[in-house]
């Protein structure tokens, strides 16, 4: 439970700084409410996660989905560059969020 509790506050994240971007530097009142209620899930969700998981493990997980996901929100929704070498490095990132889990 430990571990979907922590991917869900790494979507949380995901979830946060999206609607961050959206909010256009917290002017527009929904998108801010979304990104603030979210960033507090996020950090409620991780609270939890870490009674159970190692804090190096799960805090490196957390923000390796929340950098992994940004990045990749950014390429798909917000017409961020999708070149080989980004591509290659989330790659990375998501290879070291499995290596993590495999080691804990």
């Amino acid at each position: 439970m430990a571990w979907i509790t922590l991917i869900a506050a790494g979507f949380s994240e995901v979830v946060m700084v999206t609607f961050m971007k959206l909010s256009d530097g917290y002017k527009k009142l929904v998108p801010s409410f979304i990104s603030f209620a979210a960033g507090a899930l996020s950090f409620y969700l991780l609270s939890l996660s870490l009674i159970h998981i190692p804090v190096s493990t799960g805090y490196g997980i957390w923000t390796g989905i929340g950098s992994a996901g940004a990045v990749l929100i950014g390429m798909l929704f917000f017409k961020e560059e999708k070149n080989p070498s980004r591509l290659f490095f989330i790659s990375l990132i998501i290879l070291s969020i499995i290596g993590l889990k495999i080691v804990s």
